[in-house]
């Protein structure tokens, strides 16, 4: 498929998802995602580099890769600190 026509299923498919702005989507947002979740899943960054045709690592490290669960984790962490205490009755006051 053309470049092109890859971006028009892309956002026609957001579209029937129901997404508000299909058109400022596009498939670097999905490469972005993939090589995140897989890496975030365990997958080694060199299997995910050939999976994404990268002829090594750097690029899908630096440029792709986005760690999604230490972020998330981060902010939990941070949230149960911040609300947990108190909560249960149990903790001390700041």
């Amino acid at each position: 498929m053309a470049a092109g026509s890859v971006r028009v299923s892309l956002r026609s498919l957001l579209k029937e998802a129901g997404f508000s702005n299909p058109g400022e989507w596009t498939t670097r947002e999905l490469r972005t995602s993939f090589v995140s979740l897989l890496s975030d899943h365990g997958v080694p960054i060199e299997a995910i580099s050939r999976l994404v045709g990268h002829s090594g690592s750097n690029t899908t490290e630096r440029v792709y890769r986005k760690q999604i669960r230490p972020v998330i984790t981060e902010g939990a962490e941070a949230m149960d600190e911040i609300f947990g205490r108190g909560h249960d009755g149990d903790a001390e006051a700041p």
